[in-house]
C-alpha cells in the first residue's frame, strides 16, 4: 500500500466514523419529536425488532410494546395535555468493529399544567445500537430518573471507562 492509498483508507475510516456518529445521535434526537407527535410505529422502528426499552415506570420488550406504549391511553393523555421530551446531544462511542455502539445522554419530561409548563422528570439514558442492514437501531435503552439515587449517575460514569466517581461518605444514623 503506497502512502496515499494509507492516508485515503485512514481519512474513509475517519468519516465513517463521522457518519456513524451522526446517524446514530440523529436516531437519538429523532425520539422526542416522534413519541411526543404520537408516531407509534415510527418510534417503535427506532429499535431492533426485539430490542428493549427500560424506564423506570415501564419495561418494554420488542417493538409491539414500544408501539403500544405511544398509543396507550396515559401517553396519548400526555400528548393531550401538551408534552416534551428534550433530549441532549448525546455522547457516541462506537465500538472498534465499528458494528455496536453506547451513547449517553440527557432527557427532560417538560408537561403543560394549569399554571404553565414544569418540569416531570430529568433522566439519565445509556442507549446501546447495532448496525443492521436499515440502519443504526436500538437494541437497548435504560432510562433512570435522577433523584439521587446512586443507579442513575452509575448509569452515567457507566459510559467512561476508567472514569472513578466520587461520592460523598455515607449518612450517619
Amino acid at each position: 500500500m503506497t502512502d496515499l492509498e494509507g492516508r485515503l483508507a485512514a481519512l474513509e475510516e475517519r468519516l465513517r466514523l463521522l457518519e456513524d456518529e451522526r446517524e446514530i445521535t440523529r436516531l437519538i434526537l429523532s425520539y422526542g419529536p416522534l413519541v411526543d407527535s404520537g408516531c407509534a410505529g415510527d418510534v417503535a422502528a427506532l429499535w431492533d425488532e426485539d430490542g428493549v426499552y427500560d424506564v423506570d415506570e415501564i419495561l418494554m420488550t420488542g417493538r409491539d410494546e414500544i408501539d403500544a406504549m405511544v398509543r396507550s391511553a396515559g401517553h396519548q393523555g400526555w400528548i393531550g395535555g401538551g408534552c416534551a421530551h428534550v433530549a441532549g446531544p448525546p455522547h457516541v462511542t462506537v465500538s472498534a468493529s465499528g458494528d455496536e455502539a453506547t451513547a449517553i445522554g440527557y432527557t427532560l419530561m417538560i408537561v403543560n399544567r394549569a399554571d404553565g409548563f414544569v418540569l416531570r422528570r430529568a433522566t439519565a439514558n445509556r442507549w446501546r445500537l447495532r448496525r443492521t442492514p436499515s440502519g443504526w437501531r436500538v437494541t437497548d435503552r435504560t432510562s433512570r430518573v435522577l433523584d439521587g439515587r446512586d443507579e442513575s449517575p452509575g448509569l452515567l460514569a457507566a459510559h467512561f471507562p476508567g472514569a472513578v466517581r466520587h461520592r460523598p461518605p455515607p449518612a450517619e444514623s
